[in-house]
């Protein structure tokens, strides 16, 4: 089992770089960086982490200008989206950012995606909330075309382009994974279609669901659609720092476990880093 750390990284928090310099050096196996290009004014979507929204959604910067600066820093972290909002990107310039970034750091990049959650954010960028789980759908699948074709081209709903040349491809072949995150059993439905990983959510039990009950559901369900579980592996966010908790993970067959780090600088990470360190000793 890999562990991993999210954190929302700003202008006030440890920067990209020293984090995962501050990663490697303990351990962690992957760094993942948050996505929201604004939060508008209204507020009219619930945060589903229940009372106001914390300010770290209105400050992060661009995950993948974020993840090129820890990939600089470091030599085998892994560099995450978590998870990055695709129905707010266009796909063609998403499957360039994506291989590119997997091309300077040497083949390091994880896609995490998600379908999202603030309604009025993605209206901003012309997306309607009803048809956002397809219109990624068929992103994803015009990216994995863009990446892995030739010449690709894509006619669907929502995503439609004639045959186009697009370099570089990504280093990973066929390309990087993409984990769908997402609550059982809509998010792990949409990981099992057209996914490579799933994550749920371990610290929100009243909305994602007690991941010891939803992970078997969850391979129950690849091996109903003929894929193997080891395809779609599943990774947590949200892990507490509890040896007992991370050993149920490890024997649940959960292949990376990730904490949520705060927005913050070194004199309040680094100590949350050494515990974990410890923990990461412990779980083998």
């Amino acid at each position: 089992m890999h562990f991993g750390a999210s954190m929302f990284l700003i202008d006030y928090s440890m920067t990209p770089a020293a984090l995962a310099k501050a990663l490697e050096d303990r351990g962690f196996e992957s760094i993942w960086a948050p996505e929201h290009s604004h939060i508008p004014a209204s507020r009219r979507s619930p945060w589903g982490g229940g009372g106001d929204l914390p300010k770290q959604y209105y400050d992060v910067m661009d995950p993948f200008v974020t993840l090129t600066a820890a990939a600089a820093a470091t030599t085998t972290l892994n560099l995450g989206t978590g998870v990055c909002l695709v129905n707010q990107r266009d796909p063609i310039q998403t499957a360039k950012l994506v291989a590119s970034i997997d091309q300077v750091s040497g083949g390091r990049f994880l896609f995490g995606i998600g379908v999202g959650w603030n309604a009025e954010e993605m209206e901003d960028h012309g997306t309607v909330f009803k048809t956002r789980a397809k219109l990624v759908r068929e992103r994803v699948e015009a990216i994995k075309a863009i990446w892995t074709e030739a010449k690709p081209e894509y006619a669907g709903e929502f995503v439609n382009f004639g045959p186009m040349m697009s370099w570089p491809k990504p280093v990973q072949k066929p390309h990087p994974p993409v984990i769908v995150g997402g609550a059982f059993p809509h998010g792990a439905r949409r990981a099992a279609r057209y996914g490579e990983g799933w994550i749920p959510l371990a610290g929100r039990p009243g909305t994602y669901g007690d991941v010891f009950e939803t992970v078997p559901k969850f391979h129950a369900l690849l091996k109903g659609a003929g894929r193997d579980p080891a395809s779609c592996p599943v990774t947590i966010f949200g892990a507490g720092e509890d040896i007992e908790t991370l050993s149920r993970y490890r024997d649940l067959g959960i292949a990376r476990v990730a904490v949520s780090l705060p927005a913050a600088k070194e004199d309040i990470v680094l100590p949350i880093l050494d515990r974990w360190a410890e923990l990461i000793r412990q779980a083998g």
